[in-house]
């Protein structure tokens, strides 16, 4: 059994944080083992002093879908705390403001992450870390495992040009690292000047999945449903930079994509034809009840991961998105507009941190040329995160 770094805190009583003024980023995974919020404990803690909260993306009580602005101030309904929100209308609105933090002795993150470098709650907690260097405030993070493993990466680095909220830094799109290793690694390889303390987990080990670790699965976004669903999150999150539906408002969102123009036997044929490793693919159908394609019938595709050791979720999500234009010709179409804050850079640019995937799919060339230079900068990733590695 894992025991996290918040359950490390509870079973000493929160001995590091007494006589401290406290804040802390949390959202409904931030619960120990008998399924109590870390709001609600730091509230009770004897001689701990909870002063405010702060709100992530979908907010302290996941009230909110994505890319839904968070009230600004508010207070949580169970403690009465002042709540923050870090996830408002501009780039700005992303970091603690300095007023927030003054009179604050400590600030604690404690969410849980999902291994992919578009899921927003790694950036929020580098922001906060800069923030709290800056105010001069101890930074802790309350580390839990890595759900997709920590063995398996893929993908390349986000390129300057293409820096967002879904990929403020120089990382792969499937990283294979806890939160606290990351915060570990972004605060010496970004030289946040941070004064960090990361409480690690006890019993997780770097090849294991969530299955393994004996803990419960919270969703820690309301279209991140089950551990399976973030499995294929890396490469199924490029569905947002597109106008396929990645099946939010089904129950299985990024496990099922689809849209009205698509024939769906004829998708499952292409893809399972392609000989990606580890994965099936099932033609369906589904209505969405919200977002992309609201109340119209979709025909599309379900991805069954049948060897997840083998399975390259990036690599079968971009093949996802070959077969879909080539299938849907005209109808196909890259997302335009504003996404995560920036104006002038396709939606599907920024996921991929670089243009060169979806430039290579409109110019027709084979898997491999699209990830042209990918293992190059991987192989130098890997060799830079070694050192803040925490577990075997």
């Amino acid at each position: 059994m894992v025991r996290t770094g918040l359950d490390l805190w509870v079973s000493d009583g929160f001995r590091a944080m007494r006589g401290l003024s406290v804040g802390a980023i949390v959202n409904p995974t931030s619960v120990d083992s008998r399924m109590r919020h870390l709001a609600d404990l730091l509230a009770a803690a004897p001689d701990v002093r909870l002063k405010a909260l702060f709100a992530p993306e979908h907010g302290v009580r996941a009230q909110a879908q994505y890319m839904v602005a968070v009230d600004d101030e508010s207070r949580d309904e169970r403690t009465g705390i002042p709540v923050h929100s870090l996830y408002g209308k501009t780039f700005d609105s992303l970091s603690p403001r300095p007023e927030w933090l003054q009179g604050l002795d400590a600030l604690v993150f404690d969410v849980q992450d999902v291994g992919s470098r578009y899921y927003t709650y790694a950036n929020t907690m580098a922001l906060a870390m800069k923030a709290a260097a800056r105010g001069k405030v101890a930074f802790y993070v309350l580390d839990r495992p890595n759900p997709i493993g920590g063995a398996q990466v893929e993908g390349n680095l986000v390129g300057e040009r293409y820096r967002s909220f879904v990929g403020l830094f120089p990382l792969p799109n499937r990283h294979g690292m806890t939160v606290g290793e990351l915060a570990l690694y972004l605060n010496a390889e970004e030289r946040f000047g941070c004064e960090l303390t990361v409480v690690r987990c006890e019993g997780w080990r770097r090849a294991q999945y969530w299955d393994h670790t004996g803990l419960c699965f919270v969703p820690p976004s309301p279209n991140m449903p089950t551990p399976e669903t973030a499995l294929v999150y890396p490469g199924m999150c490029l569905a947002e930079g597109t106008n396929l539906s990645e099946g939010r408002g089904t129950c299985r969102p990024f496990e099922q994509f689809g849209a009205p123009w698509l024939d769906s036997r004829a998708l499952a044929e292409r893809l399972n034809g392609m000989g990606l490793a580890g994965v099936l693919f099932r033609p369906v159908a589904f209505t969405p009840s919200f977002d992309k394609y609201q109340g119209q019938p979709c025909s599309g595709a379900m991805l069954h991961v049948v060897d997840r050791t083998a399975f390259q979720s990036l690599r079968t999500g971009i093949a996802v998105f070959q077969a879909a234009r080539e299938l849907g010709r005209e109808n196909f179409a890259w997302r335009d507009g504003s996404y995560e804050f920036v104006e002038d850079v396709p939606a599907f640019d920024l996921l991929c941190g670089t243009d060169q995937v979806r430039k290579g799919i409109e110019s027709g060339l084979p898997m491999e040329r699209l990830l042209d230079g990918f293992d190059e900068q991987l192989a130098a990733f890997l060799s830079r995160r070694t050192r803040y590695l925490l577990y075997d």
